[in-house]
């Protein structure tokens, strides 16, 4: 279909005829899924940081009563393992999840992308390896 613009006349894209066409449908969500995860992962994260920030900060005394101790009796707790891997993973994620945006939107190249994502995704591994194992093999017996 073709519509007159200051006397000439050019071929529309058929969606702008029927702006109900069925949009195409590609097999993959994975933008979709990671555009949820970054919204839930967000509120999810605002919950567990300012809980950690009020527990850590502000109760009983504040900054001034954390140490190795104080992090040996909170990590006693499989709680407070738990609150705190979820931070940990949930951090990882969502913040390699917005850098992987970002390298979409400027890295130029194939090759420039593959790497730096390859990189990310090794640093965001390599995180999360290490800190889940600090978590979880804690030892409050340093002899």
């Amino acid at each position: 279909m073709t519509a007159p613009v200051l006397g000439k006349s050019y071929d529309r894209p058929a969606s702008l005829d029927s702006p109900r066409a069925p949009r195409r449908v590609s097999g993959n969500n994975f933008e979709k899924y990671a555009w949820l995860f970054m919204r839930f992962s967000g509120l999810l994260l605002i919950v567990l940081v300012f809980g950690h920030m009020t527990i850590m900060l502000m109760l009983d005394g504040g900054v001034k009563r954390i140490n190795f101790g104080f992090v040996a009796g909170r990590w006693a707790s499989p709680f407070w393992q738990f609150w705190d891997l979820t931070m940990l993973w949930l951090a990882q994620l969502h913040g390699g999840n917005g850098l992987r945006t970002v390298i979409d939107d400027y890295a130029r190249k194939d090759q420039t992308r593959f790497w730096l994502k390859a990189l990310l995704a090794v640093a965001m591994i390599l995180i999360m390896g290490v800190g889940s194992y600090v978590i979880f093999t804690f030892d409050p017996n340093i002899s």
